[in-house]
C-alpha cells in the first residue's frame, strides 16, 4: 500500500496540482487550460472518423445498401476500446475481492474513461455542414444541426462510459452464481432468477428509450429551430408585436418535449431505484429460498453471500441498465447523424483552373431544377460565352431565375442537361451581403495577406473611405454576429471589396447596386464594375436598367427562360426596325442614347494568380463573461422551486428519510416491499419535480429574452443564446436529475451505513469523522477550480454555434471562394478551445475520484488490521458486519462526493439559465392607461429634437432631428447609405429608447406601452424575414385574415400569380429564412405582410430595393391607391422612387439636412436632394421634374395618381411587361 505522499508524487495527475493552486487563488481563465494534444484535436480525431465514413459510404454504394455509421465508428475505435474494456473488467473483478490492490488499477479506469469520451463526431458533422447542396439544406435547419451538436454528440460521451458493462455485467454475474453454487448450493438460483428478470425488464426498457428518445430529438430540433429564426428575425418580431406568438409557439414545443423527456425521466427513475431496492429483494429471496430448502447457513457463509451479491450490485444493477439506456439513446442518436451525414452534397464543382491559360465561362443548354421532384425546370435552355474584358448584364422580373444563374455557374444548382465550362478562379457577391464576426478589414481580406495600396484602392472603388471616416476604430472597427454596425448597404459594400480584393478571373456579382443610393450606384458601377474589374469577366445581376448601355452582352430572363440576348447595339437595332413581339409594352426610365457608347472593355492576357499570399482568415468570436465562486444557495432555490411549492419539496424530503428508514433489515418482508415502494416514490417525485424545473425555467428564459431590447441581440452572437437553449436546457433534462437523484440516495445511504458501523463498533466514529472532514475538505479544495473549468466549458461551446450559424447564413459565398477549408480550420480551432475546457473538466473529475478512491482504500486497510487488533474485544458477527459495511461505504462515500461535487458542477447550467431570467427590459408592452382603440386617426407624426443611440454608450446616429409630417401625407426618407434613414425607424418604433419627442396624433410615443405603439404601425423592411412554416402562417401569423384577404394582398404586390403556380398554393411549406423564394418575392411577402395590417400609418423601408422596376412601380402604384387616406414614409435611395411623395426628407449623418416638397427641392441647385437627383443621369433628371408634376397634380385633383409606366418621356428604355424584348428609342 502506497502512503498518500508517495501516491500523490507518483500519480500521473499531479499536472493537473498548478491549475488547483490556481483556481484556489483566482478566478480560472482561457489562458490557464492547458492545449489539448496533438492526438486529441479534433483535425485529427475527425478525419480519422470521416475517413472510415467514406470508405463505408463507398461500400454501401457498391453493395446498393445503406451506409452504416456505426459500422465505421467500430472500424474506427474498436481495438483501443477492447484494450481498455479489459482495464473495465479488471476494476470490476478487483473492485470488491481484492481491495487491497484498487490502489493499483483504478487510475487505470480513470484512464479508459478519459481515453473513451475522445470519439469526435464534430467535425464530420461540420465538414458535411459546408458541403450541403441547396436542396439538402431545405431538409435541415440550423436549430437540428445545432441540435446533433449539442445533444446527439454528447451521448456518445455518456455510452462509452457504460457500454462494456453490457459484457462486463452479466459475466460477472454467472462467475458470482458460480461461487454461490458452491457456498450454498442450489438456493442461490432464486436470488439470481430476480436478477436474471431484472436484466430482461431492462432490456424491454431499451426500446422504451430508443422510442421515446427519437421522439423528443425531433421536438428538440424543432424548438431550436423555431428559438433560432426568433433570434435571427428579433427586429421583425417586435416590430409586428409577435412576441406572445411566438412565446406561445416555443411553448408549445417545449410542452411537447418535456412529455417525452418526463417518460425517460421516469424509466430512469426506475432503474435507480432498482440499483437500491434490487440488492436487498436478491439476499431476501436467496434466504428465504434456503430456509425453505431447509439448509443450515453459518455466520460466514452469510457474510460471503453478502459480499458476493454486494460484488453484482453496481455492475448489474446500476451500470447494467445504464448501459442499456445509454445504448438505446446512443443508437437513435447514431442514426440521426447519419441521416444528416447521407444528406445530398453540393455537387462537384466546375474546374476552377483553365489547363491552357484561357479564361472562360462558357454555358450551353443548361438546364436545371433545385429540386429533383419539379416538373417545372428553375432554368431551361440557357446558352452564353463570357470573356475576359467582358460585361455580362442579366435582367429580368422577380423570380425569373437570375440568382439561380450564378448558382449554375458556381456549380450550386444540378443541372439535369446542358453543360456549364468555367475556367478561372470566381469571385461572388451574395444578393444578401455576408459578413461574419470580425473586423471591417478581415470581412475584406478574407485570408488574403495585407497590402496597403490595393487595399486603399478597393476601399476607394467600393465608395467606402467616408463610411469608414463615421467609424469609431475605422476599417479596425469589430462587426457583429449580424454586422452591427453596419447598414445594408455598407455590408454590400463590404461584400463587393471582399471580392474586388481577392483580385478572381471571374466575379459573379448578384444585384449589388439595389442596397444603396443612387450617387453610391453609380460611383460602383463606374469605379468599381467599369474600372477596376475592367479587365475581368464580369456577370452582373441588377435591377439598374439605366448601366445596361454599358454592357457587352444583356440577357434577358424570364420564368427561367431566355426571352432574348445579344449587345446593346443590336437591341437598339432591333427596337428601331421591329415591333415588339409582345403587345402592351410598358417603358421603364433609363439613360439617355444620345451620347457616343462606351467601347467594350479591353481583353485581359491570363488567368489572375493562384492564390500564393493567403493567410487565415480573421473570425473574432470574444468568450462571454461568466461568474466566479460557489453556485448561490438562491440559484438551489429558485431552481427547486420553479417545479414545485415548498409543501411538495417537504414531502419529498419526508419520502426519501421514509424510504432511508426502512433499509436497516434485509430479512423482513415487509420492509423490503416498503423500501422498493418508498424507494420507486421518491425517484420518480425527484424527476418529475426537476423536469417541471428545467420547463419553468426554459419558459422564463424564453419570455425574458423576448422581453430584451434589440441590443442585446446585437452585441450576443446567436450561437450564445442558442447554447443555454440548447446544451445548458439539455443539462437540465437529462443529467441533472440523474445526478440529484443519484447524490440524495447515496447521501442517505451513506448516514445509513455510518450509523449502523458506529452503532455496532463505537471505536469505528474515530476513524469515520477525520475520514468525512478529508472528504469535505478536498471536495471544496476540488470544486473551487472544477466550478470554474465547468464555466469555461459552457462559455467555449457558445463560439462553436455562432461559427456554425454564421457558416450556414454565408454559406455560398466561403464555397464560392473556396474557403471551406479555412472555415474548417476556425471550426477546428474553436472546437480545440472547447475541447481544452471538456478534457479538464473530466480531468479535474477523475483527479478528485484517484484521490478519493486512495483515500477509501487506505480506510478500508486500517479498519481491517484494527480489527485484527482487537479480535480479543470483537466477536466475528460484528466483525464481519464492519468488514462489508466497510467495503460497500468504500464505494458509496466516494461516490456520494463525487456526485455532490457534480451536482454543483451541473448546477452551472441553471446558474446559466437563471442569468437570462434576469436580462435587462425594455419598456413594458401595456401600460394601464392605453391609447384609444382607434388611434391613430390621423396619422399625424411630429419630432421635436429627436436624438437616437443604440446603446447608452454609443454614438448619437440620430441628431436634432425637427419635422412634421401632416395627416395622411405621404413622405420620402433619403440619403446616402448610413445617413440614418433605417435608424429612424428603428426610434419611430422604440427598439431603441429615444431622446426627443415623438408624438403621433398629440400621443408622446413614449407614454404608452410598446405593443399599443407598434401594432399601429406596418412596416415592410428592407431586409426580408420569413420563417419556417406554410405560406399563409408567414403572411397572417396570427390568424386574422380571410384567405380572400390573403390572395388581395399577394395580388397587390404582384406575387399572385406566383403562389398560384407552387404546388401547395397558399400552404406551400417555406424553407428555413424561405429558402426556396428568391429574395426579391421573399420583400414582396414582407411587404403583403405590413398592406394586411391595414394600419393608418404604413412605413417602406426599402422595400423592393431587390425587385425589377416594372414591378416596383406597379407596386408604388397600387400602394398610393390602397393607401390613398394613410401616412406613408417611403425610405429609398433613388429619387424616382419618392418623387411622387408631397414632401421629401434627406438625411445625412444622422441629421436633417432639408426637407419640402419634391418640386422644391429639385428647383434649388444648391439643395442635396439636386444634387442627388444630378447623380442620376442626364436623361432621367429631365423626366423626374415632368412625373412630379403630374403626380402632384393628380393628388391636388384627388384624382388616381399617374401611372408612371405610361407618363410620356424623353427618352425610355422598353422592356415589355413579360420582359420578352428591350426596345429602345432616342431623345429627340
Amino acid at each position: 500500500m502506497f502512503p498518500v505522499h508517495l501516491w500523490a508524487e507518483l500519480c500521473p495527475l499531479r499536472w493537473l496540482n498548478p491549475l488547483f493552486k490556481i483556481g484556489h487563488k483566482r478566478k480560472l481563465e482561457p489562458d490557464d487550460m492547458y492545449s489539448v494534444l496533438p492526438e486529441d484535436r479534433s483535425q485529427h480525431l475527425g478525419e480519422e472518423l470521416q475517413g472510415y465514413w467514406d470508405q463505408e459510404v463507398k461500400r454501401a454504394q457498391k453493395d446498393a445498401q445503406e451506409p452504416s455509421l456505426m459500422k465505421a465508428v467500430i472500424k474506427c475505435y474498436w481495438k483501443s476500446y477492447l484494450i481498455w474494456g479489459m482495464f473495465t473488467f479488471l476494476e470490476v473483478k478487483d473492485f470488491h475481492t481484492v481491495p487491497q490492490n484498487t490502489c493499483s488499477i483504478v487510475l487505470c479506469s480513470k484512464m479508459t474513461w478519459y481515453h473513451l469520451r475522445n470519439l469526435d463526431l464534430c467535425l464530420p458533422l461540420s465538414f458535411q455542414a459546408l458541403r450541403l447542396s441547396s436542396s439538402a439544406m431545405g431538409k435541415t435547419t440550423t436549430g437540428q444541426i445545432v441540435n446533433l451538436l449539442s445533444n446527439d454528440v454528447n451521448r456518445f460521451d455518456q455510452v462509452t462510459m457504460f457500454l462494456h458493462y453490457l459484457w462486463v455485467g452479466p459475466l460477472q454475474a454467472v462467475a458470482v452464481t458460480a461461487l454461490l453454487w458452491m457456498e450454498i448450493g442450489i438456493s442461490c438460483l432464486a436470488g439470481m432468477a430476480v436478477l436474471i428478470i431484472l436484466l430482461l425488464l431492462q432490456s424491454c426498457f431499451g426500446k422504451l428509450f430508443s422510442s421515446l428518445r427519437s421522439k423528443t430529438a425531433v421536438l428538440t430540433d424543432d424548438r431550436i429551430r423555431t428559438m433560432n429564426e426568433a433570434i435571427t428575425g428579433i427586429r421583425t418580431i417586435k416590430m409586428n408585436v409577435w412576441e406572445k406568438s411566438f412565446i406561445g409557439l416555443i411553448t408549445r414545443l417545449r410542452r411537447k418535449e418535456i412529455s417525452k423527456i418526463l417518460k425517460s425521466s421516469y424509466l430512469k427513475g426506475m432503474n435507480l431505484a432498482s440499483f437500491f431496492a434490487v440488492s436487498k429483494s436478491i439476499i431476501l429471496v436467496t434466504f428465504i429460498s434456503n430456509e425453505l430448502l431447509d439448509n443450515l447457513i453459518t455466520g460466514s457463509q452469510v457474510f460471503m453471500v453478502v459480499m458476493l451479491f454486494e460484488a453484482l450490485r453496481f455492475s448489474s444493477t446500476l451500470y447494467f441498465p445504464m448501459a442499456i439506456e445509454k445504448v438505446s439513446e446512443a443508437i437513435i442518436s447514431i442514426q440521426r447523424i447519419k441521416n444528416f451525414l447521407s444528406l445530398d452534397e453540393m455537387s462537384q464543382c466546375y474546374a476552377q483552373l483553365p489547363p491552357d491559360g484561357e479564361i472562360i465561362v462558357d454555358v450551353q443548354d443548361l438546364t436545371g431544377f433545385w429540386e429533383k421532384a419539379s416538373e417545372t425546370p428553375t432554368l431551361q435552355g440557357l446558352s452564353f460565352t463570357v470573356r475576359p474584358g467582358e460585361l455580362l448584364a442579366v435582367v429580368g422580373p422577380v423570380g425569373a431565375g437570375k440568382s439561380s444563374l450564378l448558382s449554375a455557374v458556381l456549380g450550386e444548382l444540378p443541372l439535369s442537361q446542358g453543360k456549364v465550362s468555367v475556367h478561372g478562379r470566381i469571385a461572388y457577391v451574395s444578393q444578401q451581403p455576408w459578413v461574419f464576426s470580425g473586423t471591417v478589414r478581415s470581412n475584406i481580406l478574407f485570408g488574403k495577406k495585407y497590402e496597403k495600396e490595393r487595399y486603399e484602392e478597393v476601399i476607394k472603388a467600393c465608395a467606402l473611405e467616408e463610411d469608414l471616416r463615421l467609424l469609431r476604430e475605422g476599417d479596425l472597427t469589430e462587426i457583429g454576429d449580424r454586422g452591427i454596425p453596419l447598414s445594408e448597404g455598407q455590408k454590400a459594400r463590404v461584400s463587393l471589396a471582399r471580392a474586388v480584393y481577392q483580385d478572381a478571373d471571374i466575379y459573379l456579382l448578384d444585384d449589388p447596386l439595389s442596397t444603396v443610393d443612387a450617387g453610391v450606384s453609380r460611383h460602383l458601377f463606374q469605379q468599381c464594375v467599369c474600372q477596376a474589374l475592367k479587365e475581368k469577366i464580369t456577370i452582373l445581376v441588377t435591377h439598374q436598367l439605366q448601366y445596361l448601355k454599358d454592357a457587352s452582352q444583356i440577357l434577358i430572363l424570364k420564368d427561367g427562360k431566355m426571352v432574348k440576348r445579344g449587345t446593346y447595339f443590336e437591341f437598339l437595332k432591333s427596337s428601331q426596325s421591329e415591333p415588339s413581339p409582345v403587345p402592351g409594352t410598358s417603358t421603364v426610365i433609363s439613360e439617355s442614347l444620345g451620347r457616343p457608347l462606351q467601347s467594350p472593355r479591353p481583353l485581359l492576357k491570363g488567368a489572375a494568380q493562384e492564390e500564393q499570399d493567403t493567410e487565415n482568415i480573421q473570425v473574432t468570436l470574444p468568450l462571454e463573461g461568466h461568474l466566479e465562486g460557489k453556485v448561490d444557495s438562491k440559484t438551489y432555490a429558485n431552481y427547486f422551486t420553479a417545479g414545485a411549492h415548498w409543501s411538495v419539496i417537504i414531502f419529498l424530503i419526508l419520502v426519501n428519510i421514509a424510504a432511508q428508514v426502512r433499509k436497516g433489515i434485509y430479512l423482513d418482508l415487509w420492509l423490503t416491499l416498503s423500501t422498493i415502494l418508498f424507494g420507486i416514490i421518491r425517484s420518480l417525485l425527484i424527476f418529475y419535480v426537476l423536469a417541471n424545473s428545467a420547463q419553468t425555467l426554459h419558459n422564463k428564459m424564453l419570455e425574458s429574452i423576448l422581453r430584451t431590447p434589440v441590443l442585446f441581440f446585437n452585441r450576443n452572437p446567436i450561437g450564445r443564446i442558442l447554447n443555454r437553449f440548447s446544451k445548458d436546457i439539455g443539462h437540465m433534462d437529462d443529467l441533472l436529475p440523474q445526478t440529484f437523484q443519484d447524490f440524495i440516495q447515496m447521501f442517505l445511504l451513506v448516514i445509513g451505513v455510518v450509523g449502523v458501523m458506529v452503532a455496532s463498533i463505537p471505536w469505528i466514529a474515530i476513524l469515520v469523522i477525520p475520514l468525512g472532514i478529508i472528504f469535505f475538505v478536498l471536495r471544496w479544495y476540488f470544486l473551487r477550480a472544477s466550478r470554474d473549468v465547468k464555466r469555461l466549458e459552457s462559455t467555449t461551446r457558445s463560439p462553436v454555434f455562432s461559427h456554425l450559424a454564421s457558416s450556414l447564413r454565408g454559406l455560398g459565398t466561403i464555397r464560392a471562394y473556396k474557403a471551406e477549408h479555412k472555415f474548417q480550420k476556425l471550426f477546428d480551432a474553436h472546437q480545440d478551445l472547447h475541447s481544452e475546457a471538456w478534457f479538464l473538466l473530466l480531468m479535474t473529475s477523475r483527479w478528485l475520484a484517484v484521490y478519493l478512491d486512495v483515500i477509501c482504500a487506505i480506510f478500508v486497510t486500517v479498519v481491517a488490521f484494527g480489527a485484527l487488533i482487537l479480535t480479543d474485544a470483537l466477536n466475528p458477527e460484528e466483525v464481519g458486519l464492519v468488514l462489508s459495511l466497510t467495503i460497500t461505504l468504500m464505494g458509496m462515500f466516494q461516490w456520494c462526493v463525487r456526485q455532490s461535487a457534480e451536482a454543483e458542477n451541473m448546477m452551472i447550467s441553471v446558474e446559466r439559465g437563471i442569468e437570462y431570467t434576469d436580462l435587462e427590459k425594455e419598456a413594458p408592452w401595456e401600460y394601464e392607461h392605453r391609447p384609444p382603440p382607434s388611434w391613430p386617426l390621423d396619422g399625424r407624426i411630429s419630432i421635436d429634437n429627436l436624438k437616437f443611440r443604440y446603446s447608452l454608450d454609443g454614438p448619437l446616429v440620430l441628431k436634432n432631428l425637427d419635422t412634421f409630417i401632416g395627416s395622411r401625407e405621404k413622405h420620402g426618407i433619403v440619403g446616402r447609405t448610413g445617413a440614418g434613414k433605417s435608424s429612424l425607424i428603428a426610434a419611430l418604433f422604440r427598439l431603441s429608447e429615444p431622446e426627443g419627442d415623438i408624438k403621433i396624433d398629440g400621443i408622446l410615443t413614449t407614454s404608452i406601452g410598446l405593443h399599443d405603439l407598434r401594432k399601429k404601425m406596418s412596416v415592410a423592411p428592407q431586409e426580408p424575414v420569413l420563417f419556417t412554416g406554410t405560406m399563409r402562417n408567414n403572411l397572417d401569423p396570427l390568424n386574422e385574415h380571410t384567405n380572400e384577404e390573403l390572395w388581395n394582398a399577394l395580388e397587390e404586390v404582384q406575387l399572385k400569380d406566383t403562389i398560384k403556380n407552387l404546388p401547395g398554393k397558399m400552404n406551400t411549406e417555406l424553407a428555413e429564412y424561405g429558402l426556396n423564394l428568391s429574395v426579391g418575392q421573399r420583400q414582396l411577402v414582407c411587404l403583403a405582410r405590413a398592406i394586411l395590417k391595414k394600419n393608418q400609418i404604413l412605413i417602406i423601408d426599402k422595400a423592393t430595393s431587390n425587385v425589377d422596376p416594372r414591378t416596383d412601380e406597379l407596386i408604388q402604384t397600387k400602394i398610393r391607391e390602397r393607401f390613398a387616406h394613410c401616412t406613408v414614409l417611403t425610405i429609398a435611395h433613388s429619387l424616382s422612387s419618392v418623387i411622387n411623395c408631397q414632401g421629401i426628407m434627406v438625411l445625412d449623418s444622422g441629421r436633417l439636412k432639408e426637407t419640402g416638397q419634391p418640386n422644391d427641392l429639385l428647383q434649388n441647385r444648391n439643395s442635396l436632394c439636386y444634387k442627388m437627383m444630378q447623380q442620376l443621369g442626364k436623361d432621367e433628371v429631365a423626366v423626374l421634374p415632368e412625373r412630379e408634376k403630374q403626380d402632384r397634380e393628380s393628388y391636388l385633383n384627388g384624382l388616381t395618381l399617374c401611372d408612371p409606366m405610361n407618363c410620356s418621356t424623353p427618352a425610355s428604355l422598353s422592356i415589355t411587361n413579360s420582359w420578352s424584348s428591350l426596345k429602345v428609342t432616342s431623345i429627340e
